[in-house]
């Protein structure tokens, strides 16, 4: 381990100890430097890494401000939506449409998808601001047979919603597979990723009770913002 990510992991510790409080400022760069005798470079890093895991702000003229640092559970086990998600933990969060439009699955999609070539689907991207910070990026692909609808309002408020109580769909399970991707152009335009190179990929293939699927989804998170949480039991 670099002595950067060595003082990063000591002042982490710290933090998560509550030895700093939030709204307390870290010793500065000077103070910093004595104390663990290395150069203002290698402080300046292990800071870098504070800050991209929302531990520190940097306040011109100031220092290093000690920040809220929460993470939102993801059940991974559970086919919960979004916005229930938001309700249940009582997240301060924006939906922003960035696109709806209509696809015929191609032999690639297909074998991302799930869904047969050329069927007509839905594709609706979603940018997910969560406490002011672009966290989550959502493209829905939804059957067109099954969804002959969709609008900005239904995409903003709840497509579960919709589907559930409008159209009367018997929503059941999904396969999930989840990943740690390299981000890629429309990431680093719809999310605010600073200097990371990485997030969390939630791939869904989602199926109503008479086992027909009718929803593929990737959500793709920010990586400190989520903790994904399971619950297991032991068989016996």
């Amino acid at each position: 381990m670099k002595k950067y990510e060595v003082i990063f992991k000591a002042l982490e510790k710290q933090i998560i100890n509550n030895q700093y409080k939030v709204g307390d400022y870290l010793p500065t760069e000077k103070e910093l430097t004595d104390s663990y005798q290395v150069s203002r470079d290698t402080i300046r890093k292990a800071l870098q890494l504070l800050t991209e895991a929302g531990y520190i702000r940097k306040i011109h003229g100031s220092g290093s401000q000690i920040i809220k640092h929460d993470q939102i559970n993801f059940p991974v086990s559970e086919l919960t939506s979004y916005q229930e998600l938001v309700q249940q933990q009582g997240l301060q969060s924006k939906t922003n449409v960035i696109a709806i439009d209509k696809l015929i699955v191609d032999e690639k999609m297909a074998n991302l998808t799930g869904f047969e070539a050329n069927k007509i689907i839905w594709r609706v991207i979603r940018q997910r601001v969560v406490d002011n910070v672009a966290s989550v990026l959502d493209i829905d692909y939804l059957d067109k047979a099954l969804v002959p609808q969709m609008s900005r309002e239904i995409s903003e408020h709840s497509i579960y919603d919709y589907l559930e109580k409008q159209l009367h769909l018997d929503i059941a399970y999904a396969k999930k597979e989840i990943t740690i991707d390299q981000i890629n152009d429309r990431d680093k335009l719809l999310l605010d990723l600073g200097n990371e190179h990485h997030l969390v990929s939630v791939k869904s293939k989602v199926y109503l009770a008479n086992n027909q699927q009718f929803q593929f989804t990737e959500s793709r998170h920010k990586l400190e913002k989520f903790k994904f949480v399971d619950f297991a039991r032991r068989k016996k």
